[in-house]
C-alpha cells in the first residue's frame, strides 16, 4: 500500500471509529431516557450517511451497504418523526441499532487487521428492511392512515401519461434499479435531496412518502418530478446524476405544440440496459459522501480547529524533545564551564536558565499533544453495563466521575481492557443477583458502579467501585489455601494482602461458569497489563458493602520525575512517585526477622531493607547504616526500604529503553525498567520498585 492510500485508510479508520463511538454514546443515553431526541435522529442519519459514503469510496462494501440500509431507516424516521413509532417499536429500534453498531465495529476491526470483510449481508439487511416496512406500513404502525386508491394526480390511459400539473414545463421521468426494495421511500429520498437544495418542484405519485402501495407503480412506471422552468429542471438533472439506485432518467420538455416537444433521455453511467441489485460505481460517483454532508447542499466553508496526527509522529517528536532535554543538561553541567571568567560564567548560566525554561515549555507542550481524555474508555463502559443488565436481568446504573481526566494515548490504549474486565466482574459477581436480595440487605434496589478518574502530580488514579456483596478476606484465604496459593500461614496475612490474593494466577471465587469472568478469573492479567505501563492495582472491600479496585498509572511513560542516588560508582534513578520518605537510622534501630533479614520500623510498622550494593553486587565503602541513607519506597501493595550511599538530587529524566541485546536477561527480574542519560553523559539505571521487591525479597 502506498503512502497516499495508507494515509487515507488511517483517516478513514479514525473518523469511522470516532463516529461509532459517538453513535454508541447517543444510543446509551437515549435508551436511558427511553426516547430518541429529534437532534439525535438527525445525527444518526448523518453518521450513517458519512460511513456509507466513505466506506463506498474505500470500497468496503459490507460497511457501505449496512450503513446505507440504516440511513434509509432513519431517513423515514426523520421525515415522519420518532413519535410515529410506538413504545414496542422504539425498544426494537434500540436493539436493532446496537446490533448494527456491533456489526459495523466488527467490520472495521477486520479492516484494521487486514481480514476479509463479510460477504453474506442478506439476513441482517433483511432484518433492517423488515423493520422499516413494519413501521412504514399504516396497518401495523397504528398511524391511522389508510391506503389511498387515488390516482395520484395523474390521468391514466393505456400508457404512462405525464402527471396533470398545469404549471409544469419540464418533467423528469425516473426509473429505479430493479429489486432495490421500498421504492416509494427511495423515490421520496431522491425528491427530498432536491428539496434540500431549495429547488421548487412537485413529485408524483404525490403520496409516495406515506403510501406503500405506490411501490408497484414506481417499479412498473417510474416516478415524475415536475418543474415550472427549464433552469430548475437542468439543475435537478445534474443532481440526479449523482444519486444512488437510479437506473435511468428522462428529461421531458412541454411546448405549445406537440410537434415542437422534445425530450432528452439519459442513463446513469455503467447502467445502460442493466438493472443490478447494487451499484458500487453509483455509490462512489459523489466524492462529497465521504465528507458527511448531503451531496447536493452547498455549505459555507468552516474553519477547522482540529487536525489528526499519526501517533508515530508524536513518538518521534517526544524522542527529539528527550534528546534536547539531555543535550541541554549536558551543556549546562559541562566541567569546562569552570574555566570561564566569572562574568562570562554568570552570563552563560543566565542564558542556560532561559534555555531550561524554554526546554521545559517545549517538553510540556510535546507531552500535552499525546494526552487524550479518558472519556473515550469510560463511555464504552456504559455499553458493557447496558448489555449485561439485559443479559443478566439486573438493574445497575453506571456513574462516571472525572471523564475529562487526560492520560497519555499509549496508556489509554493499554488500560481499556483492564477497566472493562473489572466492570464486568462488578456486574457479574459484585452486584447482588436480584432486587429482592438488595432490599433485604437494606440497599437501593438498583445497584451502582462508580467509575472515577483523577490526577495527582505525576499519575492518574482510576477506581471502579460497586455497592454489591463485597469480599470476605477469610473466605479468600480459605480458597487460596484450598488451591495451594498461600506462601505463609493464614494468620500472618493482613487484610490488604488477603484481598490481593484474587490477583494471583488461577485464583477464582466463581461457583459456576458464566459468559462473563468472575472475580479472580483474569485478574492476574489485569494486574499484569496495568503494571506493564508502570501502574499498580490495589483492592479495598467490605463484606456486604462493596468493593473498590484502584489503579494508579503514570501520566506518561516518556519522562519521569526521578531521584538520583549513588551506590559505589553507580548512579540509580528512583521514580519520585514511589518514594514516601528518606531518612537516616542508627544501627540499633535495625532489627532482624526470624530469617535474619534486616527490618526497620516506620510509623508503627516494620519494613524490610534491601541493600542495593548487596543485591547488585557493587563495590562501595558505605556499608554501615550511619554512613548511608534509607529510602522508604512503595509500589502497589508492596512497601520496603532501600539502603543507598547518598542522594544526589531530583531530576526530570527521559526514559530510554535498554539495548535489545539485553532482552534475553529479562531485566524486570532484576528490578530494572529502563535507563536515562545524565547531563555528564553517564547512564543511570531506572529502578522498577515493584519488580525489585519481587526479585530481592519475595524470592528469598
Amino acid at each position: 500500500m502506498d503512502n497516499g492510500m495508507e494515509s487515507m485508510l488511517d483517516t478513514y479508520l479514525y473518523e469511522t471509529n470516532s463516529l461509532l463511538d459517538q453513535l454508541d454514546e447517543m444510543l446509551v443515553a437515549d435508551e436511558k431516557s427511553g426516547e430518541f431526541s429529534s437532534d439525535d435522529v438527525n445525527e444518526i442519519f448523518r453518521i450513517m450517511h458519512t460511513i456509507k459514503g466513505s466506506s463506498a469510496m474505500m470500497e468496503f462494501g459490507s460497511l457501505s451497504v449496512i450503513a446505507h440500509h440504516i440511513e434509509d431507516l432513519f431517513f423515514y424516521i426523520r421525515d415522519k418523526g420518532i413519535e410515529s413509532l410506538n413504545q414496542e417499536q422504539k425498544k426494537e429500534l434500540f436493539n436493532l441499532m446496537f446490533r448494527s453498531e456491533d456489526f459495523l465495529r466488527s467490520e472495521v476491526e477486520k479492516v484494521e487487521q487486514g481480514a476479509p470483510l463479510s460477504d453474506n449481508l442478506d439476513s441482517f439487511a433483511l432484518e433492517i428492511n423488515v423493520f422499516l416496512k413494519e413501521i412504514s406500513n399504516p396497518e401495523t404502525n397504528g398511524s391511522g392512515i389508510s391506503p389511498s386508491d387515488a390516482k395520484n394526480g395523474t390521468e391514466k390511459t393505456g400508457s404512462r401519461p405525464l402527471p396533470a400539473d398545469s404549471d409544469a414545463v419540464c418533467y423528469l421521468h425516473i426509473f429505479l434499479e430493479e429489486g432495490v426494495g421500498m421504492e416509494n421511500l427511495r423515490a421520496y429520498m431522491i425528491a427530498n435531496s432536491l428539496k434540500e437544495c431549495e429547488l421548487d418542484f412537485n413529485y408524483y405519485p404525490a403520496d409516495m412518502d406515506s403510501n406503500p402501495d405506490t411501490c408497484q407503480t414506481i417499479v412498473e412506471e417510474g416516478f415524475f418530478l415536475t418543474f415550472s422552468n427549464r433552469e430548475t429542471a437542468v439543475q435537478a438533472e445534474d443532481i440526479i446524476k449523482s444519486q444512488n439506485h437510479i437506473r435511468s432518467y428522462e428529461l421531458l420538455e412541454v411546448s405549445s405544440s406537440p410537434d415542437e416537444g422534445k425530450n432528452q433521455e439519459a442513463t446513469v453511467p455503467g447502467q445502460e440496459g442493466k438493472a443490478p441489485l447494487a451499484s458500487a460505481s453509483a455509490q462512489t460517483t459523489s466524492g462529497s459522501f465521504a465528507q458527511g454532508s448531503t451531496p447536493q447542499t452547498n455549505y459555507a466553508p468552516v474553519k477547522q480547529n482540529l487536525i489528526s496526527v499519526n501517533l508515530m509522529k508524536l513518538d518521534s517528536l517526544m524522542d527529539i524533545v528527550g534528546e534536547i532535554v539531555i543535550t541541554e543538561s549536558m551543556v549546562t553541567s559541562s566541567p569546562e564551564l569552570n574555566l570561564l571568567p566569572r562574568d562570562s560564567f554568570d552570563n552563560f548560566m543566565k542564558s542556560g536558565r532561559q534555555l531550561r525554561k524554554l526546554t521545559d515549555d517545549l517538553q510540556d507542550i510535546a507531552m500535552s499533544l499525546r494526552m487524550v481524555p479518558i472519556s473515550g474508555v469510560f463511555q464504552k463502559m456504559n455499553r458493557i453495563v447496558r448489555d449485561m443488565n439485559q443479559k443478566l436481568g439486573k438493574d445497575v446504573r453506571l456513574k462516571i466521575i472525572g471523564e475529562d481526566t487526560e492520560v497519555d494515548k499509549t496508556i489509554v490504549d493499554s488500560i481499556q481492557d483492564p477497566i472493562m474486565h473489572i466492570v464486568r466482574n462488578s456486574m457479574d459477581h459484585g452486584i447482588e443477583e436480584t432486587k429482592e436480595e438488595r432490599i433485604s440487605a437494606g440497599k437501593d434496589p438498583q445497584g451502582e458502579i462508580v467509575l472515577s478518574a483523577s490526577h495527582t502530580s505525576s499519575e492518574v488514579v482510576i477506581s471502579v467501585s460497586d455497592d454489591g456483596y463485597g469480599m470476605d478476606p477469610h473466605k479468600l484465604l480459605a480458597k487460596a489455601k484450598e488451591r495451594g496459593l498461600l506462601t505463609k500461614p493464614e494468620s500472618e496475612y493482613t487484610r490488604k494482602e488477603a484481598l490481593s490474593l484474587i490477583m494471583l494466577p488461577g485464583f477464582s471465587t466463581n461457583q459456576a461458569v458464566t459468559e462473563y469472568s468472575g472475580r479472580g478469573v483474569g485478574m492476574d492479567v489485569v494486574k499484569k497489563n496495568v503494571e506493564s505501563v508502570g501502574g499498580t492495582v490495589s483492592i479495598s472491600s467490605e463484606d456486604g458493602a462493596g468493593t473498590t479496585m484502584t489503579m494508579k498509572i503514570p501520566l506518561t511513560l516518556a519522562i519521569v520525575d526521578g531521584m538520583k542516588v549513588t551506590v559505589g560508582n553507580s548512579i540509580f534513578t528512583i521514580p519520585i512517585a514511589n518514594i514516601r520518605q528518606s531518612f537516616k537510622v542508627r544501627a540499633e534501630q535495625v532489627i532482624l526477622d526470624e530469617y535474619g533479614n534486616e527490618m526497620v520500623e516506620r510509623m508503627g510498622s516494620f519494613y524490610p531493607i534491601i541493600r542495593l550494593h548487596n543485591f547488585y553486587r557493587l563495590d562501595t565503602e558505605v556499608t554501615s547504616m550511619e554512613e548511608g541513607i534509607l529510602l522508604w519506597v512503595e509500589a502497589s501493595d508492596r512497601s520496603y526500604c532501600l539502603f543507598v550511599d547518598d542522594l544526589i538530587g531530583e531530576q526530570q529524566v527521559v526514559v530510554k529503553p535498554l539495548p535489545t541485546y539485553l532482552n534475553s536477561f529479562e531485566l524486570k527480574n532484576y528490578g530494572i525498567t529502563g535507563c536515562t542519560i545524565l547531563g555528564d553523559g553517564n547512564i543511570s539505571i531506572i529502578l522498577d520498585i515493584l519488580s525489585l521487591h519481587a526479585a530481592a525479597i519475595e524470592n528469598i
